[in-house]
């Protein structure tokens, strides 16, 4: 027998995604659900009704103190100024040179009191930024191995808060990138309208322990209204749809904001922050690529890492995401290309696997809700 591999740890509903099926595959350094009944299943359970996604992977930093909220500003691109007590921002992070060190959300409390949200593979990273930051000017703490994160994603993710309880059932009144504390199905939870799938929902942030039972009541309390659980590779397909950056895919350290199409969450009007000067000099000059959506016309799937070319063969970018759609019913992708093949319309060609399979520049998102 060979030993279990300890270096990929288990969050605490793990039990919960084997029970239901849930095929486990390494992701991040942790074992998660790729998917249960299937991804196209679980996509359009999202799309239609509500999916359930485990997200405890991701990594949770708080910071308390007088200086709590000037330390995270200086070290991303949004300007964290202008949220009041209850609102979350969505932004980068960059390095010196302008390159991004992760995507992250912030959420404020209050102006002492901030978490900070970033991916489960820059954890690390992540949180020895941070805490240098704060030495000396605030109180540090990584909340991530005591803290679980539920997304409930879905059009009818809010009926299923008014079955968890009137407290819950509140959670309809928050506006978009909002939160608030709450019980849910009996756990005190912060729920926030955030997510990662082009749908309307909450991610829920609970105490670890407490994430299983939570897990199995949302479950039980949607179950007649087509709630489902889903995994790593609906979330994908969604978010593609949606055209949110996948950090280590589409956004990583060798790209920057305004390339990725994140140009939004930059805000050099605001006081010095890491990787300002950089993104000054970077927006002022001609970009040389960008990242642009498109959709496979030949048969073909686009992947991560596949060569891009232009009609003549000649090779000029890469793609970093793709995947066919299900709700859109197109084979889709994201991309690097030069600035001069990326308006909408133009024709190139993907090299699948020695292949080339026709493609053509499109308008991004591809999906979106209707509200």
């Amino acid at each position: 027998m060979s030993e279990p591999d300890n270096s990929v740890r288990r969050t605490s509903i793990y039990d919960e995604h084997v029970a239901s099926g849930g095929r486990m595959v390494p992701f991040a350094g942790w074992s998660m659900p790729v998917q249960y009944t299937g991804i196209v299943d679980e996509h359009q359970a999202v799309r239609t009704a509500a999916g359930m996604f485990d997200a405890s992977h991701m990594g949770e930093l708080e910071l308390r103190g007088k200086n709590a909220l000037d330390v995270v500003d200086e070290l991303i691109t949004n300007d964290l100024r202008k949220l009041v007590d209850g609102q979350a921002i969505y932004t980068c992070a960059c390095n010196d040179g302008g390159t991004i060190l992760d995507d992250l959300i912030i959420y404020r409390a209050a102006a002492d009191r901030l978490m900070v949200v970033c991916n489960a593979s820059n954890r690390d990273k992540i949180a020895a930024v941070v805490k240098k930051a704060a030495e000396g000017r605030c109180d540090f703490k990584d909340q991530s191995d005591e803290t679980a994160l539920i997304a409930l994603q879905g059009p009818k993710a809010f009926e299923v808060l008014a079955r968890a309880g009137s407290d819950a059932a509140q959670c309809r009144e928050l506006k978009s990138f909002h939160f608030r504390d709450a019980v849910v199905a009996n756990v005190r939870c912060t729920v926030a309208r955030t997510g990662y799938t082009g749908e309307d929902g909450v991610e829920l942030f609970c105490g670890w322990n407490d994430a299983p039972h939570l897990w199995r009541m949302l479950l039980e309390l949607g179950a007649s209204i087509g709630v489902k659980p889903a995994g790593l590779g609906a979330r994908d397909t969604l978010r593609l749809e949606a055209r949110l950056s996948l950090y280590g895919n589409d956004i990583d350290e060798t790209t920057n904001p305004i390339e990725a199409g994140l140009g939004w969450v930059v805000k050099t009007d605001k006081p010095n922050f890491v990787g300002k000067a950089a993104l000054q000099l970077i927006k002022a000059k001609p970009l040389s690529r960008k990242l642009v959506g498109f959709e496979v016309i030949g048969r073909g799937i686009a992947r991560h890492g596949y060569v891009l070319r232009n009609m003549n063969g000649d090779e000029v970018g890469l793609c970093t995401s793709g995947s066919p759609g299900p709700t859109v019913g197109k084979t889709i992708g994201l991309g690097y290309m030069p600035v001069s093949l990326t308006e909408v319309g133009t024709r190139f060609l993907v090299d699948c696997r020695g292949k080339n399979v026709e493609a053509v520049v499109v308008k991004t998102p591809f999906y979106k809700r209707s509200l």
